[in-house]
């Protein structure tokens, strides 16, 4: 036996004990992040009911560290013991909670046509303002992100005094249109581009317009990606904070702001703040749930050509 022939017999007897090797590291890898990334979820919830004594104690496992109590959801008027009963915590928390929906729902609806709109001109037609292309126009778009929000705080806040529209529901759709938008636009350019343009030459051969074209082949191809562009835009839009804690005072004001507020004379509240936050994030779980096939769909759209 030659001594090619020895190595290749001796790295195929080691090749199972690596492939395994390499296989538990990378399943363990996965479970540590997974952990990393599940763990603030769990504390959130299993905080929700804990008294004060758990909390500073430091207490993690239900049943087994401490007893689970109601504490923090009677607080919200939300326990099963308080949930028929007149509460006003229960009311403001459920007029929050139907502002961060309208918000959100509207200003990623709004986001969603402009920017498919928008992406699908950058992919399907030529431009040129000045020495502004295609990728630089789509460039600009994105470049609106670097922007620190702190900057545009004072002129949003002379400009809605001005136009009427603070503590508004429209100004928050209009100014959450404004921040999801570039990320919408780059999502969809993305999608749209995986789109062979012979499918829309077809159809212009057929009869139809450059709508008709648009409405019936492109967007049902397209709808995974707008499926993953609105449920990005809409968990951008339900947890922001800063504008809806500066633009808001009484009537618009949204969950994020009256998760904030949870803290009292003897300093946080952490029950009550953990079962807001669990009844916030409780609809975007249900949602990425219920839609994560078009979710990783849209997300993973022109990785391939």
């Amino acid at each position: 036996m030659s001594v090619q022939t020895t190595e290749y017999v001796a790295s195929e007897i080691r090749s199972p004990a690596s492939f395994v090797a390499s296989r538990v590291f990378i399943y363990g890898a996965l479970v540590f992040w997974a952990f990393i990334c599940l763990f603030p979820i769990y504390w959130t919830i299993t905080t929700s009911f804990k008294t004060a004594v758990d909390v500073t104690q430091g207490h993690l496992i239900p049943f087994v560290d401490f007893q689970p109590d109601w504490k923090g959801w009677r607080s919200l008027g939300l326990s099963p013991d308080s949930i028929f009963q007149t509460s006003t915590v229960r009311e403001e928390f459920l007029k929050r909670f139907m502002n961060s929906v309208i918000t959100s729902v509207g200003a990623s609806s709004l986001a969603i046509i402009i920017g498919s709109l928008a992406a699908y001109g950058l992919t399907r037609y030529r431009y040129h303002f000045a020495w502004f292309k295609n990728e630089d126009i789509s460039f600009f778009f994105l470049s609106q992100l670097i922007l620190p929000p702190v900057v545009l705080a004072l002129p949003f806040l002379v400009l809605y005094r001005e136009v009427g529209l603070l503590d508004t529901r429209v100004g928050l759709i209009l100014l959450y249109t404004l921040m999801v938008l570039p990320i919408v636009i780059w999502i969809m350019r993305d999608q749209f581009n995986s789109i062979p343009v012979e499918l829309e030459e077809a159809a212009l051969v057929d009869g139809l317009s450059i709508w008709g074209a648009f409405f019936r082949i492109v967007m049902p191809i397209a709808l995974p990606g707008m499926v993953a562009a609105f449920i990005l835009a809409m968990v951008l839009c339900w947890n922001e904070y800063f504008f809806a804690a500066l633009l808001t005072s009484t009537d618009a004001k949204t969950i994020p702001v009256m998760v904030a507020s949870q803290t009292g004379s003897q300093g946080i509240n952490w029950w009550s703040m953990a079962a807001l936050a669990t009844a916030a994030i409780a609809p975007l779980a249900v949602i990425g749930i219920a839609l994560e096939r078009y979710l990783i769909m849209g997300m993973t759209a022109g990785a391939v050509k």
